[in-house]
């Protein structure tokens, strides 16, 4: 228990130091505007891939429609914000939670017959379902249809997105380390052997895909919101190939390496901005080696812990030699 409490005071400490350290920098302009869009793109894209990370990297089914899930959120949400009048902290909890429940139950509706299926056959059927929501939103009028939804309230800030991504990661991972979670990666591991148990692997499977698709609908409605605009264009298949690289680089079953894949990969194209010609190619090839050197990710499945850090440092300075050339 004291070895969990330390644990957890640690991450609190670092998560407060972390969050007034970017708050100083923007305060006093070291973080432009700019800069703040980058670091707010990381935050949605920690959420995307951290849910994604949970039905593909936790329970181990290759979904590759999370973009149509994180549309049904942007669109609910936004939508739900033109009809209320209320102020702005609780209008945009709201909105997004109304997006994410939505999100949550598209989810359910697709999980129920899809999540029969393994493999490829998921994988189709996930992005037909991606498909088919980008092209419901291109006709329908209440959606903007292909001009996209414009006049949204500019209601999402650095602080709302970086403490739902850490409410959010927290959830996850409070989960993963609980009795359900283990009943998830049990799935995982071995679907047959799990269901043998007594574990209902079709419970678990449905409860972690719609959850996972709830936590991509927040992240659809914070991003509505700071952009203002939204086009279907953006939502397509592409999109979701991007979350699951992420997925993929920081290692499926590693919730701390999608945050770190997460960071990377979205400043990545922005330091290679001034080769606007051959962006996409050097970002490429750098996936490419990644993958070839590191086939399972940068973490794998396992966790980066700062108190592991620490422990090894403290371990370290401990066997150091001293001055007559013995360890201490």
């Amino acid at each position: 228990m004291n070895k969990r409490l330390k644990s957890y005071s640690i991450n609190i400490g670092a998560i407060i130091v972390i969050y007034a350290l970017l708050t100083l920098l923007m305060k006093t302009g070291i973080i432009n505007s700019y800069y703040e869009v980058i670091v707010i793109s990381i935050g949605i894209n920690i959420i995307l891939a951290a849910s994604l990370n949970l039905a593909t990297g936790y329970l181990g089914q290759l979904a590759l429609g999370h973009a149509g899930f994180m549309a049904v959120g942007a669109y609910v949400s936004a939508i739900c914000t033109s009809h209320m009048n209320l102020p702005d902290t609780l209008q945009l909890i709201v909105s997004i939670l109304v997006g994410g429940i939505v999100a949550g139950i598209f989810g359910i509706l697709v999980g129920v017959p899809a999540l029969r299926l393994k493999g490829d056959y998921l994988a189709i059927i996930t992005l037909a379902f991606g498909e088919i929501i980008r092209v419901i939103i291109l006709n329908l009028k209440i959606t903007g249809g292909a001009r996209g939804l414009k006049g949204i309230p500019p209601l999402t800030g650095f602080n709302s997105v970086f403490w739902i991504t850490i409410i959010i990661v927290a959830i996850i991972y409070t989960l993963i380390n609980s009795r359900h979670g283990r009943a998830i990666i049990s799935i995982r591991e071995d679907e047959i052997a799990a269901e043998s148990v007594g574990i209902p692997t079709t419970y678990y499977k449905n409860f972690a895909f719609s959850l996972a698709a709830v936590f991509a609908g927040i992240g659809g409605g914070l991003y509505a919101h700071y952009y203002t605009v939204l086009d279907p264009g953006y939502f397509d298949f592409m999109r979701s190939i991007e979350i699951l690289i992420i997925v993929v680089l920081g290692g499926m079953g590693s919730l701390t390496g999608s945050i770190v894949a997460a960071i990377v990969l979205t400043i990545i194209p922005q330091l290679l901005i001034d080769f606007a010609d051959w962006r996409m190619l050097i970002y490429s090839i750098i996936l490419i080696i990644m993958m070839l050197f590191r086939p399972e990710g940068l973490f794998g499945k396992k966790e980066f812990s700062l108190i592991t850090l620490l422990k090894g440092k403290q371990q370290a300075l401990n066997t150091a030699p001293n001055s007559n050339g013995r360890s201490e």
